[in-house]
């Protein structure tokens, strides 16, 4: 979060994410304590708030009336809710154990249980815009979630699939990643009263920002260590999910093909192994390299947007979420 902190020097940012982080925990809260006590789970177990911190900035190009008032802080409650639900239920997709350092939800308590608190958040998320925003901003969080859906669905099917293309592993990081990254702006653009031509160059922006985190998230798992990544490098290897650097690598490295090939679950040799000759042979690189050109399309969409101290912030958010990658690498 730091350095997140310092990408964005613009205080009054930080205020309103400390009222969103005291309204996420209020909209988690239920009669019941039992289902807040779990609801409230990865919520305290913190988190960078990426997609709440993109609606916040995103209302800066908003009416000023606007963004005073309440609504760009109850947008990025509303996208945050649907991103920590989407989570309990990746958990139990995925089998996971822990999540930000805590034990996930799926794992203190049961699969059934995080599938329902996960469905309470997305409802609450719901009740929020219907509450503060607007229809048009109730109808968009349901067609983004649809689109979760819709990519982790895809994402499953492509499983161990060793020649699916790199426009198929687009889509997929289209619709579980980029789409909320893309609503979050959107979200925030339209409760602050932005300018309709804003509100679409903002959007443009910030789907081309969602591919960059997604591919950067990949190429991270590839080169980060057990400590930075909270888990083993090479998790997606390890699960079958082949991202651009390997698909883009099995078109040339016949090793690459045989390795990956065979049965899971992998050798840890296997993974070492294929690790090594992605690195070695420039495939990660060459990842960074498309995520980068994905930056420089996020940059044209920023020109028609009015002069707010917010703007070289927007600038800088896909080069920061590349340059973490190439940090990890020469650790």
């Amino acid at each position: 979060m730091n350095d997140l902190r310092d990408l964005v020097p613009l205080p009054h940012i930080w205020d309103r994410l400390e009222t969103v982080e005291g309204r996420l925990l209020e909209a988690a809260a239920s009669d019941d304590p039992y289902l807040t006590k779990i609801a409230q789970h990865l919520l305290v177990a913190g988190g960078k708030r990426f997609r709440p911190l993109l609606a916040l900035l995103a209302a800066e190009f908003g009416e000023e009336s606007s963004i005073e008032d309440r609504r760009p802080t109850e947008a990025a409650v509303a996208v945050e809710l649907i991103h920590v639900g989407s989570l309990y239920h990746d958990d139990v997709i995925d089998e996971a154990d822990t999540r930000r350092g805590a034990p996930s939800v799926n794992a203190n308590w049961s699969n059934t249980i995080a599938i329902l608190a996960g469905d309470f958040l997305m409802a609450r998320a719901s009740e929020v815009a219907a509450t503060y925003l607007s229809q048009e901003s109730v109808r968009l969080l349901a067609v983004t979630y649809a689109e979760l859906v819709e990519g982790q669905t895809r994402e499953m099917q492509l499983v161990d699939s060793l020649d699916h293309s790199i426009s198929e592993y687009e889509k997929v990081i289209a619709g579980k990643t980029a789409s909320l990254i893309r609503t979050s702006a959107r979200l925030g653009a339209i409760a602050a009263g932005a300018d309709d031509h804003v509100v679409e160059a903002l959007t443009d922006w910030a789907f081309e920002l969602g591919m960059v985190f997604q591919m950067a998230d990949d190429a991270l798992d590839l080169v980060g260590t057990e400590d930075r990544l909270g888990k083993p490098a090479g998790s997606d290897i390890r699960e079958g999910t082949f991202t651009l650097a390997v698909l883009s690598a099995m078109q040339e490295s016949e090793r690459l093909r045989r390795l990956l090939a065979r049965p899971r679950p992998y050798p840890e040799e296997t993974v070492d192994e294929a690790i090594g000759l992605l690195r070695d042979g420039g495939w990660i690189d060459h990842a960074l390299d498309a995520a980068l050109r994905r930056v420089d399309v996020a940059q044209e969409r920023l020109r028609s947007l009015p002069s707010r101290p917010a703007l070289p912030v927007l600038e800088g958010l896909g080069r920061y979420l590349v340059e973490r990658v190439e940090a990890e690498r020469r650790v």
